[in-house]
């Protein structure tokens, strides 16, 4: 499999340095598609701050993906459910430590999640 940053220059507004327009993917054989996960404890709790919730949520995301065979190097798009737009810095942050400063595509939404207590909620798409 290979991934193909795609980030025109010409055309199209500049992207960040956290975020790339696109991803080209070819040569997979898999794509994981993973729900909405939250940054819950394995008994169900969230996590009481927004720090503590990205590290449930990405201990989680790492879960979901182990059992595909896939790692975080396989995420190729995320797509972030706020619950305030005060959490995008820190979920960015939370996004390129777990990828290890690897840009993706990305989009960040503000929504009022279903339970109050969940801050953010990430969907996830892994190709491998």
């Amino acid at each position: 499999m290979q991934l193909v940053p795609r980030n025109p220059t010409e055309g199209v507004y500049p992207a960040t340095e956290d975020y790339i327009h696109a991803m080209e993917v070819t040569g997979a054989q898999k794509f994981l598609f993973i729900s909405g996960t939250m940054g819950l404890d394995p008994d169900g709790k969230p996590g009481a701050t927004l720090t503590e919730q990205l590290t449930l949520i990405w201990n989680n995301i790492r879960a979901i993906l182990a059992s595909a065979e896939m790692t975080v190097d396989n995420i190729v798009r995320q797509t972030s459910y706020l619950r305030d737009a005060a959490y995008a810095e820190e979920n960015a942050a939370a996004r390129l430590e777990a990828l290890g400063g690897r840009a993706i595509p990305t989009t960040a939404i503000v929504v009022q999640t279903l339970v109050s207590e969940w801050l953010v909620e990430l969907e996830i798409v892994a190709a491998g």
